[in-house]
């Protein structure tokens, strides 16, 4: 859990759900406002539902500054006081429908019938595809369109740039936990997690009756029962202990032998390799043992070229170890340095928008001209060149590259090269101010 907010006491209020407090969050400088497929799910809901663009934008401003107070967040409702620049501050409320009993019941039915959403429900985790199999059970979690309904004193009856700003925080509190906008729906999270291991013991009960088997009763059975496991405890000895990480990767061995090589093999070379697949092994070890780790995706198989430009960016090899690389990248010294410092940036997919020159279709080209049109306020977007899928800064060395999964890329031009010039962002302002400032180092 990020230490960017803070918990409140709940306190159970008279539907059963409860109210949970987050403390005001920093401005976020620089990132887009919702990183998690719920936070910007939560803000396409916000953005359908808007009938005046410019009072969002407006209000994406403030939340940038800093200017939303505290969160309260129970169930049908959020509140928070938001001032703008001059210190003036107005309550703002963002209403949305609780589900009923009868839409909690067929979602906690949905959630027992199928074991891989109750066990990352009592995990504490909420996975994208819940959304599909509530909506399967007739259940909406998601905000649609005219669902949020904002109340602010300013008196504006649409979206004010305050109930906007508002908005744009809660994202960011739905990428740390998911499980605000189940209490913002009406169960909060205690409830919710009892109400599961009630209806899971109860499954599990009849089902041991002979009654109301699983939907995957006939699929082969893994494992061993429960009950069978509890009692042998007492006979079977205890696993040991897994070994200590060991601090720093292991020392590969020494080719310096008396012998000479066979033809055709170089000893420095393939010392270099050892060492780097000591590295890797380490790096693979630490990031096992995180937990999750079995959930994250499975990495992407890297060609020959792009293995090379990883070595060169991890192990910021010696010149003549770094000749052998951009020639094994197909690359001349200064492209492999430009290529190290993609890779720093975003792997292999900042190396793709470091080579290639796209040509967007015309739809995911209108995509990239809206953001670009709503990312400023008025009058204050920069001047931009565009050829293909860059955007060149007018009068500066600065330019905004657009990758196929819609992010933007910083790029600066140095010794009539452009360059890297900092990681990706969904917010083409966030993704420009860096590169602008000339504060984004080499990652």
């Amino acid at each position: 859990m990020s230490d960017d907010y803070e918990y409140g006491s709940d306190a159970v209020d008279s539907g059963g759900g409860a109210e949970r407090t987050f403390a005001p969050l920093p401005p976020p400088p620089g990132r887009a406002f919702a990183t998690s497929w719920w936070g910007r799910a939560w803000l396409k809901a916000l953005e359908d539902t808007a009938l005046d663009g410019q009072q969002l934008k407006q209000g994406r401003r403030l939340a940038r500054e800093g200017a939303v107070g505290a969160v309260s967040v129970r169930p049908g409702r959020i509140t928070a006081v938001v001032r703008d620049r001059d210190g003036t501050g107005h309550r703002s409320d963002v209403l949305l429908q609780e589900l009923s009993d009868e839409a909690w019941d067929r979602f906690l039915d949905m959630a027992v019938d199928r074991a891989g959403h109750i066990a990352a429900l009592l995990d504490r985790e909420m996975e994208p595809h819940l959304v599909e199999d509530a909506a399967g059970a007739g259940v909406e979690l998601l905000p649609g369109i005219g669902d949020l309904e904002p109340e602010c004193t300013c008196g504006t009856w649409d979206h004010c740039a305050h109930s906007g700003a508002l908005c744009y925080q809660v994202a960011r509190l739905l990428d740390e936990d998911p499980f605000v906008l189940l209490l913002m729906r009406g169960r909060g999270e205690r409830r919710l997690l009892d109400e599961l291991q009630v209806r899971s013991a109860a499954r599990a009960a009849r089902g041991a009756e002979g009654d109301d088997p699983p939907e995957d009763a006939d699929q082969e059975a893994y494992g061993v029962p429960a009950g069978e496991a509890f009692a042998a405890g007492s006979i079977l000895p205890p696993l040991p202990w897994p070994p200590p990480v060991p601090e720093e990767p292991g020392l590969p061995p020494s080719l310096d032998t008396e012998a000479g090589p066979p033809p055709g093999l170089d000893p420095a070379a393939l010392e270099v390799l050892a060492a780097d697949s000591a590295v890797r092994a380490y790096r693979l070890l630490l990031e096992a043992l995180v937990p999750g780790h079995e959930r994250q995706p499975v990495p992407v198989d890297l060609t020959a070229e792009q293995d090379a430009v990883r070595m060169a960016a991890d192990a910021s090899p010696e010149p003549w170890i770094a000749a052998r690389l951009a020639e094994g990248a197909g690359r001349t010294r200064a492209e492999l340095e430009s290529a190290v410092r993609a890779w720093r940036y975003g792997g292999v997919a900042a190396l793709a928008v470091l080579d290639e020159e796209w040509e967007p279709e015309q739809d995911s080209l209108a995509r990239a001209r809206a953001r670009l049109a709503a990312a400023w306020e008025e009058g204050e977007r920069p001047q931009l060149r565009a050829a293909r899928a860059r955007w060149t800064v007018a009068g500066t060395d600065v330019q905004l590259r657009y990758d196929r999964d819609g992010r933007w890329w910083p790029y600066r031009k140095e010794r009539g090269r452009w360059v890297p010039a900092g990681p990706a962002d969904d917010d083409p302002a966030g993704a420009l101010a860096g590169a602008l400032a000339g504060t984004v180092g080499e990652g």
